[in-house]
């Protein structure tokens, strides 16, 4: 039997099969989950093609983030095809090309906005949305990639992976008495599409292996999804608030 045997799971971010939310759908599935995707915009048919690769028949709903009604069309849509839900998978980003790169204060308001809207709100978006579908407790996990100091080239994005944590941690307060957890996963690199779009990504995958203790392969998205689907699991019944790294120790040393 599986660590996820008959949980009812809503996994966000599947986009191709390099996606960090694809090695959670495998896994997820593997360990005996019941899941469904969600996708959103000119996306949707690019998660509904990857989702055929899964090894079960999966239903994919649609979801933006940013659009209201979309919170109780996708809330029923999954109340119809799993009922209830026992975990939430946030895998949700995106940073207009001015918040990127060399120029930090080159980005407006309204970009940064958007930013911190998709990148950020949304995990509180997918509360509003699933939360009411978890009435025996459950679990949300979002990615993350950890922004306790600047990077190089992530600029907004970093500040709103920093706001992301914080409010993940706002959420695990507010959700606690409703025995829901919410914690993050704060993931290495991983080449994935959504990284490919980040300037300068090449150059967290020339340092990470050689810095990180356990070394760190840019190319494997399963240590995130195994953490993932344990967070999502019953195995950590009294976590939440937390930041799990899943990094190979390069968050934890020096130069």
């Amino acid at each position: 039997m599986g660590i996820l045997e008959g949980k009812k799971l809503v996994i966000t971010g599947v986009l191709t099969d390099a996606s960090l939310a694809y090695g959670v759908a495998e896994i997820a599935l593997r360990e005996g989950a019941h899941i469904v995707l969600t996708g959103a915009g000119r996306a949707l048919s690019l998660t509904q093609r990857t989702a055929r690769k899964l090894s079960a028949e999966i239903d994919v709903y649609e979801f933006d983030v940013t659009v209201g009604e979309h919170v109780e069309s996708a809330r029923e849509s999954v109340r119809k095809s799993l009922g209830t839900v026992d975990g939430v998978l946030h895998a949700i980003g995106f940073a207009p090309a001015s918040c990127l790169g060399d120029d930090f204060f080159g980005a407006p308001w309204e970009d940064v906005a958007t930013a911190m809207h998709i990148s950020t709100y949304s995990l509180k978006t997918l509360a509003d949305a699933f939360v009411p579908l978890m009435p025996h407790g459950g679990s949300i996990v979002g990615l993350d990639f950890d922004n306790s100091q600047a990077w190089p080239a992530y600029n907004w994005m970093g500040v709103a992976k920093s706001a992301l944590q914080s409010l993940s941690r706002y959420l695990a307060r507010e959700l606690g008495a409703q025995q829901i957890r919410c914690n993050l996963v704060a993931a290495g690199p991983v080449r994935t599409m959504a990284a490919k779009s980040i300037p300068g990504f090449a150059l967290f995958e020339d340092t990470w292996d050689g810095r990180a203790p356990l070394g760190w392969d840019v190319n494997n998205a399963e240590p995130v999804a195994r953490a993932c689907c344990a967070l999502l699991s019953d195995w950590f019944p009294a976590t939440t608030g937390e930041v799990i790294h899943v990094d190979g120790g390069y968050h934890a040393v020096g130069a």
